[in-house]
């Protein structure tokens, strides 16, 4: 299985300005998978502590942050020796051991030489509970689930992405339909990197689901592990509202269908730890489409996306000969799952927004920055590429660039609009 993240991954190997590596990203996403492929390929050595299981050394930062008696610990658990350049350290559910967060400082000030990464499910909500953070001596790299370049390529097929990714409008005219069919089984799958292995071996769909009920009950089991008090309760409703929120028309999160009467002050801190978690995801209204967008961002207004498609499938209880066998779907669940679609394609690599005008229906699904320009994109479950919202908020803000994409083959006809399928997101977002 070829992961994206491994080139990210020699990229900070190779830099100058190399330090150890924060790993970020929700549970079950292949953190550990290719961080280990990662030193397979690229070192001699690979000394791996993963804390949740080695309880006995959680707390080996505690005596202090001297980085030779550190480095004595690593090479007597692992049994490897900690050369500089030739192995790497990695430090799995680093969150579990206090002061392993603290520890990186001393790694990049004392012995910068010495290649280490340290990874967590639940690394992003600990680094917002106020512990002493190595602000300016780490790197950051965030893990999302598999995109649908990467779907394709643990599938076999390697020359559709090829043609994805070199943009071949004619090669993607050609296959359009098998490339459409293999989006609806994305939809299903999901980028969850055991469910898309399943999915390779030809497993059952049943199996599948399996797969995505076991991961969400794990997601559930963490609310009781890791939250204390009345936030468990709230992190379950929260939860369990997203195929709701998201399955109307208007997406804007509205608090009111977690339950009758709710309120932002009572779940805005579950929120945020679902956030920080990784496994939910925001997307703000701009009040004005400006730029940069940032400086626009409306702190009462936003969109909450699931960090995997193929999750919320099984959340819906989508049944995959619904899916499969017809468009019905993108009706039925009034284009839920196709902006899913395009937020997880995109989000990985850039800062999205959607804009809405105050007191009406007209909206712009996602409005990010591209070469210094406004760039709209609309979102369309079907074939229809008719859209009022755009062609109003293209004559009012003087847009010279939007992307609208759907079922629909390959189209740049259009003197402003480029009409691209689903499939070829973000590679559509290039000039045209």
């Amino acid at each position: 299985m070829e992961r994206n993240i491994l080139h990210k991954l020699l990229d900070w190997k190779n830099s100058k300005r190399r330090k150890p590596l924060i790993v970020e990203g929700a549970r079950q996403v292949g953190k550990t998978w290719a961080i280990r492929e990662f030193a397979k390929r690229y070192y001699d050595h690979l000394a791996y502590i993963n804390y949740e299981e080695t309880k006995h050394l959680q707390g080996m930062f505690l005596q202090d942050y001297d980085t030779n008696r550190i480095l004595r610990v690593i090479r007597t658990q692992c049994g490897v020796p900690c050369e500089a350049g030739k192995t790497l350290i990695f430090l799995d559910e680093i969150q579990e051991a206090d002061g392993g967060l603290t520890a990186l400082k001393y790694f990049c000030e004392n012995c910068p030489e010495h290649h280490i990464i340290v990874a967590g499910s639940l690394l992003g909500i600990s680094l917002h509970r106020g512990i002493s953070f190595p602000v300016g001596k780490v790197n950051f790299i965030q893990m999302h689930p598999m995109n649908f370049c990467e779907f394709l390529m643990a599938v076999g097929d390697m020359a559709l992405v090829s043609a994805i990714e070199e943009k071949d409008t004619n090669t993607l005219s050609l296959f359009h339909d098998k490339l459409t069919n293999r989006l609806k089984e994305y939809f299903l799958v999901g980028g969850m990197p055991e469910a898309v292995q399943a999915y390779a071996d030809d497993a059952e769909w049943s199996d599948i689901r399996e797969i995505h009920n076991e991961i969400l009950r794990g997601y559930e089991d963490d609310f009781y592990k890791h939250a204390e008090g009345a936030l468990v309760e709230r992190l379950r409703q929260v939860w369990r509202s997203i195929p709701s929120q998201l399955s109307r028309e208007n997406k804007k999160f509205l608090f009111g269908l977690i339950r009758n009467g709710a309120r932002a002050r009572e779940y805005e801190v579950a929120l945020q730890w679902l956030f920080d978690a990784g496994i939910l995801h925001q997307v703000s209204r701009v009040t004005k489409p400006g730029l940069p967008l940032s400086a626009y961002r409306d702190g009462k207004a936003f969109k909450v996306y699931l960090n995997d498609i193929g999750l919320l499938c099984a959340m819906s209880g989508l049944e995959a000969k619904i899916l499969l066998e017809g468009s019905a779907v993108f009706t039925e669940f009034k284009g839920a799952l196709t902006e899913q679609f395009v937020f997880q394609q995109l989000h990985e690599t850039t800062e999205l927004f959607y804009w809405s005008k105050d007191n009406s229906q007209q909206e712009v699904d996602f409005l990010l920055q591209h070469d210094n320009e406004l760039l709209p994109i609309e979102c369309k479950a079907e074939e229809n590429l008719k859209s009022k919202s755009l062609k109003s908020f293209i004559d009012e803000h003087d847009i010279k660039h939007a992307v609208k994409v759907s079922m629909k083959p390959y189209n740049e006809s259009a003197a402003i609009v480029t009409n691209a399928p689903l499939y070829i997101i973000p590679n559509s977002l290039l000039e045209k």
